[in-house]
């Protein structure tokens, strides 16, 4: 079994569905006592969080890159970046070391692809949502991407930071994030991707009718995966 990296804490809420889906995943493939080869490194949130307000990108890359240094040192055979929004200095932060990465979109887009699906809605930070690191990626693989209207991205930004991030569930955000769905649905979206790792605290697939695809979970088990190859 390979050993996997996980650089996290972006939110540490989040970095708990990394940890026991993993975990499940090796579980439940060869059972009996098994469980994954994990090294983490979680990170001080408060200092990728300031650095993500001022959009000083250089510093929240350097964060993560002495994360990787750490993680290669430890033996590991992969890194993921547990977050979506960090996933702006991806390349940066790769080639800083010498042992993969497992990008997320790459994992999400796979799983859309064996599904059949080109057609989605996109949650997420406003900095997913909105900068090409992400968005590009899926359309380069023939996604068509719907979006939130801008005033809805900044529900979606405060609900993130100011409430998820910190363990905190919010009825009226969890209808906000429901309507917000439910017209994407009216627009033609096949699915609903959960592109925040925490955005499954608040919705599942039971909470609407679009299948859900929670981008957490995905990256997750496709490096268990990976981790028994």
């Amino acid at each position: 079994m390979k050993s996997i990296g996980l650089i996290g804490g972006m939110s540490y809420e989040s970095t708990v569905t990394y940890y026991n889906t993993i975990n499940n995943h090796i579980n439940n493939m060869l059972g009996e006592h098994h469980s994954a080869k994990i090294l983490l490194y979680s990170v001080d949130f408060e200092e990728i969080y300031v650095n993500i307000q001022n959009k000083d990108w250089k510093k929240a890359a350097n964060i993560l890159i002495d994360a990787a240094v750490k993680l290669e040192n430890g033996g590991v055979d992969f890194i993921l970046i547990c977050t979506n929004t960090l996933h702006m200095v991806f390349d940066i932060v790769q080639q800083s070391v010498h042992v993969p990465f497992l990008h997320i979109a790459d994992a999400l887009i796979n799983s859309l692809n064996k599904d059949n699906l080109n057609n989605i809605l996109l949650l997420g930070t406003k900095t997913t949502m909105t900068q090409p690191f992400y968005v590009d990626k899926l359309l380069q693989a023939g996604i068509t991407v719907i979006l939130p209207s801008d005033e809805e991205m900044i529900q979606l930004d405060n609900i993130i930071f100011n409430e998820l991030c910190k363990g905190e569930i919010n009825a009226e955000s969890k209808n906000i994030l429901i309507s917000i769905i439910n017209n994407a649905q009216k627009k033609g979206a096949q699915a609903c991707v959960l592109g925040c790792t925490e955005l499954g605290l608040i919705i599942s697939k039971n909470d609407i009718s679009l299948p859900v695809y929670d981008t957490a979970i995905i990256h997750s088990i496709t490096a268990a995966s990976m981790a028994l190859l």
